[in-house]
């Protein structure tokens, strides 16, 4: 039955009513029949051409612009309380043990936004630099 109406389609000489009909019995079609089923009978350029098929594909690609935007907003949240966090963190360290070696800086640096969070109120237990370096020597990922 596709078949058939994709041959009557097929014979309509206006290019741009073939088209748009085309569109709309592929849009139709895909609800019961298979995409390479209609992919086969219909030409595919006929639907790209077609203004449907355009606004589809534009509600598509904002859609993903979106989700890139969203994507991007919730990075740079994610990366500016972990920025946050380090800065309180070195903050309270520098204040509690004075200043921190480049190495040792380097390590605190690596570590992520729960292991600051959790060093931020070990350090307040801290008296010395060695209290710090056995802390971090003791993280799973030293």
């Amino acid at each position: 039955m596709l078949q058939q109406v994709a041959e009557g389609v097929a014979m309509i000489e206006e290019s741009s009513e073939r088209s748009q009909l085309s569109t709309c019995i592929q849009v139709l079609a895909g609800l019961k029949f298979n995409q390479n089923l209609i992919r086969q009978l219909f030409r595919g350029e006929a639907m790209r051409e077609s203004v449907i098929y355009q606004e589809i594909l534009e509600e598509g690609r904002q859609l993903g612009r979106q989700e890139g935007v969203q994507q991007g907003i919730q990075q740079g949240i994610q990366q500016g309380v972990k920025e946050e966090a380090l800065s309180l963190v070195n903050r309270l360290l520098i204040r509690r043990l004075g200043n921190i070696s480049p190495e040792i800086q380097q390590q605190i640096n690596q570590l992520s936004r729960a292991q600051l969070e959790q060093l931020a109120e070990e350090s307040l237990d801290f008296s010395q630099l060695t209290d710090l370096t056995n802390w971090l020597n003791q993280l799973p990922n030293s």
